[in-house]
């Protein structure tokens, strides 16, 4: 199954903080936009990671600012 999770990105001083809106847990902050979306990524990875081995409920998705696809 695909998920998609929205990306929201907030100009800070030190350069980006990106966030996942249905999952806030997953957050990170970067220099560029390009750097902060990548980042985020890989956050995300980690988190379903650990959820997986967890065996906890992720949390749903949805497609309204940046769509984010990772395989479930």
């Amino acid at each position: 199954m695909i998920r998609s999770y929205t990306a929201k990105y907030t100009k800070i001083s030190s350069g980006y903080m990106g966030q996942l809106v249905e999952w806030p847990e997953v957050i990170t902050e970067a220099k560029t936009i390009e750097e902060c979306r990548r980042m985020l990524r890989d956050a995300l990875r980690e988190m379903i990671s650990a959820y997986k081995q967890q065996s906890k409920e992720m949390p749903l998705g949805g497609d309204l600012i940046e769509p984010m696809p990772v395989e479930a």
